[in-house]
C-alpha cells in the first residue's frame, strides 16, 4: 500500500514535456509511479482540474542566519519552495573565528540589508569551521530542504583577518593555500559550492567594499583548486560584469573543472551589458564548462514607504520631527495638517538622498491592487505629476497617506526595466542557458520584496501578462525545478518521475496569485521585514509529507540539510 496517491491531476513533470492527466503514487518520501494507478493508499487526494508540479527549487536565497533560528523559512515556504540554497553573493557566517562574528554580521547587514540587531540576537554562533556550521544547521528541524555554499567574504576574513577586508593587501601564497584547503574541507562536508561577490554595490554596514571584490587571478585560481581537489560544487558569482570579468571567471571555472553560475541582470547605466555576459556564458558552454545565468522574473525594485528602509521623506526636517510618533499616528497628523503637507512637498532638502529620489521618481510606480509589475512609463510618479502639473513629491505623499491599502508602497525599478517593459526578462528567460534566481529570499528585508519570484513566474508569464507575449507553462516550470536543481547537482528532485524525491505542489491555476506586500515586525529583536504571500497553493509536500494546505502550515517539518550533490538512487 502506498502512503499517498495524488490522482487525476494535470501533471507538469518539470522536464518541459507537455502536461498530461495522470496519478502519482508515493511511498517512503519518493515517487513510485506516474500514470494510471489502481493500487490503494493510506491517503488519496483528488487533483482533478489542478496542476501537479515539482516543488520549486530556489537557488538564490540568503537564509544563512535565518536558517539557524527559523524552522519555517518564510517567505519561501509561502510560495511552494521545497528546496532553498543560500550562501550566495560571497556573504555568510562560516568559517568564523571567535571575536570576528560582528564583522560578518556587519557585512551581511550592508550587503543584504538584514539588520545587525536581528542577526546578533538570532544567531548563536555555535560553530567556527564550515563543517561545524553545516552540523549546526542539521540540528534544527525545518519545513524544507536546505543547501549552502562557502562564502568567499567570510573565508577571506577568516584567513587574512582585517587585511582581508581593507583591499590594500593581497593574500600570500600560504594564505591562498589555506583558502584552498578550507574550500576542499567545506565541499567534502557537504557545501554545494563557493560564492563570491565582485560588485561595487556590495558593502558592509560601514561602507567598506565587500572583501572578495579585490580578489585577483591567483586567489580565484586557489579557490578553483579547492573545487578541483574536492571534485564537487560550483562557483557562484554576483558581479558588475565589467570588461574582462567573464574571462577571469571562466578561467577559474575551467581550472576547477566545475560549473559556473552568474547573475544575469540588466543595469540601467549599461542596459546591453547583460547581452555581452550572455555571449560569454554561451561560449563557456561551447567549451564544455557548464555555465548558467541566474535571471529574475520581474523588475528588481526598491519598495518605498514611510516605514521601509527607503523613505523618500526621511531626510526632510519636518519628517524627522514626526519620527517619534507611531506609524498610524504619523499618517493621522500629516492628513490633518495641510501646512505640514505643503512643507513636506515643497521644502525638499538638497542632499544626496533627495537628489537620488528626484531622479528615481522617473522609474517609480504605485504598488497597489491590481498588482502590476509591468507598468508603462506614463504610470510613473514623475509622469503622473507632470500630467497633473504637480510635484512628484506631492503625488508620493498623497499615495502614502491617502492610498486605499493598509501599507501604501511605491516601487522603484532599478534593474531589469531600462526599456519600461519586461521584454528584456522575456529575452533572458528564453535563453537555454538561463535559470530562475535572484529572488534573494531572506535578504533586503525592508527594501526589496522579491522572494515571491517563484509564485510570480507561473501566473504572470503564462497567463496574466498584458503588454507582451505569454510563455509556455511547462517551459517556465522547468526553469525553476529541473534546471535549478541540476545546476547544483541535485539530481534527486525537480522532476515528477519514478524514484525522485516527492517534493510536490498541487496548484489551483485559476487562483494562483500574489497578495500585496506588507510590513511585518516578526524578526528577532522586533525587526521589520516586507512580506508578500500567495494564493492558490492547495497542497505542498516535502518528501511526501504535507507541509502546507491552502496557505496554512501543517506543522510537519520533514526538511533536511543537503550535503553535496544528490543523485537518484
Amino acid at each position: 500500500m502506498y502512503d499517498l496517491i495524488i490522482k487525476n491531476g494535470t501533471v507538469i513533470d518539470g522536464t518541459g514535456s507537455p502536461r498530461k492527466m495522470a496519478s502519482i503514487s508515493i511511498k517512503d518520501g519518493k515517487i513510485v509511479e506516474v500514470g494510471d494507478i489502481s493500487s490503494q493508499a493510506k491517503r488519496v487526494i483528488d487533483a482533478k482540474d489542478k496542476l501537479v508540479t515539482p516543488g520549486w527549487v530556489d537557488i538564490h536565497t540568503h537564509y544563512d542566519g535565518q536558517a539557524t533560528w527559523d524552522s519555517y523559512l518564510t517567505p519561501s515556504s509561502w510560495h511552494g519552495v521545497t528546496t532553498s540554497v543560500f550562501g550566495n553573493c560571497g556573504v555568510g557566517f562560516a568559517p568564523v573565528k571567535k571575536g570576528s562574528e560582528e564583522y560578518l554580521i556587519n557585512l551581511m547587514e550592508g550587503v543584504e540589508d538584514i539588520p545587525g540587531s536581528v542577526l546578533a540576537e538570532g544567531i548563536n554562533f555555535s560553530w567556527q569551521s564550515f563543517p561545524e556550521y553545516i552540523d549546526a544547521l542539521e540540528k534544527k528541524p525545518r519545513i524544507m530542504d536546505i543547501g549552502t555554499q562557502i562564502p568567499h567574504g567570510a573565508l577571506r576574513f577568516y584567513v587574512m583577518g582585517e587585511r582581508g577586508a581593507n583591499h590594500k593587501e593581497k593574500p600570500s601564497e600560504e594564505e591562498i593555500g589555506k583558502m584552498t584547503l578550507l574550500i576542499e574541507e567545506g565541499l567534502k562536508a557537504g557545501a554545494l559550492g563557493i560564492s563570491t561577490s565582485r560588485t561595487t554595490k556590495h558593502k558592509s554596514s560601514d561602507g567598506t567594499l565587500t572583501p572578495s571584490l579585490s580578489a585577483d587571478d591567483k586567489e580565484l585560481a586557489g579557490i578553483a583548486e579547492g573545487l578541483k581537489r574536492a571534485n564537487a560544487g560550483l562557483i557562484q558569482c554576483n558581479s558588475d560584469m565589467g570588461p574582462g570579468e567573464m574571462e577571469i571567471l571562466i578561467q577559474a571555472a575551467q581550472h576547477s573543472k566545475r560549473p559556473l553560475s552568474v547573475l544575469l541582470i540588466q543595469y540601467n547605466d549599461f542596459p546591453d551589458r547583460w547581452r555581452e555576459t550572455l555571449k560569454y556564458i554561451k561560449k563557456a558552454n561551447s567549451l564544455g564548462i557548464k555555465t548558467t545565468g541566474q535571471v529574475g522574473s520581474r523588475p528588481i525594485g526598491v519598495v518605498m514607504g514611510f516605514n521601509t528602509s527607503v523613505n523618500p521623506f526621511s531626510s526632510h526636517s519636518q519628517w524627522k520631527q514626526l519620527k517619534h510618533l507611531s506609524s498610524e499616528r504619523r499618517i493621522e497628523v500629516i492628513k490633518k495638517d495641510k501646512e505640514l503637507q505643503r512643507i513636506l512637498v515643497n521644502e525638499v532638502p538638497e542632499n544626496k538622498h533627495t537628489k537620488w529620489i528626484n531622479n528615481a521618481f522617473k522609474r517609480t510606480f504605485k504598488l497597489e491592487e491590481p498588482l502590476n509589475y509591468e507598468p508603462t512609463r506614463d504610470e510613473s510618479i514623475f509622469s503622473i505629476a507632470k500630467l497633473q502639473s504637480k510635484s512628484p513629491w506631492d503625488i508620493a505623499l498623497d499615495h502614502f497617506i491617502n492610498g486605499k491599502n493598509k501599507d501604501n508602497f511605491l516601487m522603484h525599478t532599478f534593474e531589469n526595466y531600462s526599456e519600461n517593459s519586461l521584454n528584456v526578462i522575456e529575452e533572458m528567460l528564453l535563453q537555454e542557458e538561463t535559470i530562475c534566481g535572484v529572488g534573494d529570499a531572506g535578504a533586503h528585508v525592508a527594501t526589496i520584496c522579491d522572494a515571491s519570484y517563484p509564485t510570480f513566474m507561473v501566473p504572470f508569464w503564462s497567463r496574466d501578462r498584458k503588454r507582451g507575449r505569454l510563455l509556455n507553462l511547462e517551459y517556465l516550470i522547468s526553469k525553476q525545478t529541473l534546471k535549478t536543481a541540476h545546476t547544483f547537482g541535485l539530481y534527486d528532485r525537480g522532476v515528477l518521475s519514478s524514484g525522485m524525491k516527492a517534493d510536490i505542489n498541487i496548484i489551483d491555476y485559476d487562483k494562483i496569485s500574489l497578495t500585496l506586500p506588507s510590513l511585518s515586525y516578526d524578526l528577532p529583536s522586533g525587526g521589520k521585514r516586507l512580506i508578500q504571500k500567495s494564493v492558490g497553493y492547495e497542497h505542498t509536500f516535502v518528501a511526501g509529507i504535507e507541509v502546507s494546505h491552502e496557505g496554512q502550515f501543517t506543522g510537519e517539518l520533514p526538511g533536511k540539510v543537503i550535503r553535496g550533490s544528490q543523485k537518484l538512487n
